[in-house]
């Protein structure tokens, strides 16, 4: 669902608008919708090893803690990063299927200990929580540049 809302969300905006970034703004359009790609694939990976990241080369741009302004030529498109978030959706639901149960490889912790997520369906549903603030994000982003 979160998904849907994030797709839905990401096509009615312009391309003009996906590198601005306003001056309250850590960020832009563009390295959101790439920080949601990228969160998904390391983060499910890091639950299931096996899991073999999507475009790993994304990693070093849209990771926490990155920047635009550090890219050059290198981000991705507007299209091709819809076309990623549309195609990893079907993918890693396939490659969770039958996965769900059970506890992650390496639970992920966030911040000095303020929460650990150790289960698989509980990490699958901070993934949809954490897609959801930056599709907030992506909204207002939309509306101020």
């Amino acid at each position: 669902m979160a998904r849907m809302h994030t797709i839905g969300r990401v096509k009615r905006i312009e391309d003009a608008k996906w590198n601005v970034q306003p001056g309250e703004f850590n960020n832009n359009i563009r390295w959101h919708v790439g920080h949601i790609f990228v969160t998904m694939e390391t983060f499910i990976q890091q639950a299931i090893p096996a899991y073999e990241i999507v475009h790993p080369e994304w990693v070093p741009l849209f990771i926490d803690g990155t920047s635009p302004a550090d890219w050059g030529d290198d981000a991705p498109t507007s299209d091709v990063l819809l076309a990623a978030i549309r195609d990893q959706l079907d993918r890693i639901t396939n490659f969770l299927e039958g996965k769900m149960v059970g506890d992650a490889a390496e639970p992920l912790v966030i911040g000095e200990d303020i929460m650990t997520i150790a289960d698989i369906d509980d990490l699958v549903q901070f993934i949809a929580w954490h897609e959801g603030a930056h599709a907030g994000v992506i909204y207002a982003l939309g509306r101020v540049s």
